[in-house]
């Protein structure tokens, strides 16, 4: 198959935010560069904030785990402009380590929501947290796979931006069951959406 050059898509939420944060970011990415620490640190403290909001979320916690994760989860935006700051080359052990820990942080944190349906016995719930983790996962999968396979995949309704701000709300509204509701439905539909761009781009190569 000859290799596909990267089709023009629409920007993702995650890309305007990064553009209209960038006055917030660099600062910060500056102060960090200067005491010397490196992404990867980062990268396992955001890891870890996902712990304190399963926490929160498993003892129901709700309006706190909403307040938690937005004030802690732009920490994903500073490891990879701080690895551009220090020079430091894109598709290294950090980027591994980055989209890693990124995938354990959604299931740690989706455990909480596991852990209080289940202590709540209430399987209908169980499920659908079990569809909203899941299809978060592969949402993720699909468009790193197509990626490694030369595709563009950052198409698709609800990226990992757009699911911790529908977290947010919900949370914050007290409504986690309307929240995993919406992730469930909507992650597998961004999941097809990105199977259909991966097929077109497919097909014009073939052509």
């Amino acid at each position: 198959m000859s290799s596909q050059p990267p089709a023009t898509q629409r920007a993702t939420l995650t890309d305007q935010l990064r553009l209209r944060t960038k006055f917030i970011i660099d600062p910060v990415v500056d102060v960090l560069a200067r005491y010397k620490l490196g992404p990867d640190f980062l990268t396992v403290l955001g890891f870890l904030t996902h712990i304190l909001f399963a926490y929160l979320i498993a003892i129901g916690e709700f309006p706190w785990a909403a307040v938690a994760i937005a004030l802690m989860s732009p920490l994903d935006a500073l490891d990879g402009a701080l690895a551009r700051r220090l020079g430091r080359k894109q598709g290294g052990f950090g980027a591994f380590l980055d989209s890693s820990l990124d995938r354990l942080a959604e299931i740690v944190l989706f455990g909480g929501f596991i852990y209080y349906y289940y202590s709540q016995v209430d399987p209908l719930m169980l499920a659908v947290a079990y569809l909203a983790v899941t299809g978060s996962l592969m949402v993720s999968y699909a468009r790193s796979r197509a990626e490694a396979l030369g595709f563009q995949a950052k198409t698709g309704l609800l990226s990992r931006v757009e699911r911790y701000v529908v977290l947010i709300a919900f949370l914050a509204l007290q409504l986690p069951h309307i929240a995993l509701v919406i992730l469930a439905a909507f992650t597998y539909f961004t999941f097809f959406q990105r199977m259909w761009a991966v097929w077109q781009q497919s097909r014009e190569t073939s052509e």
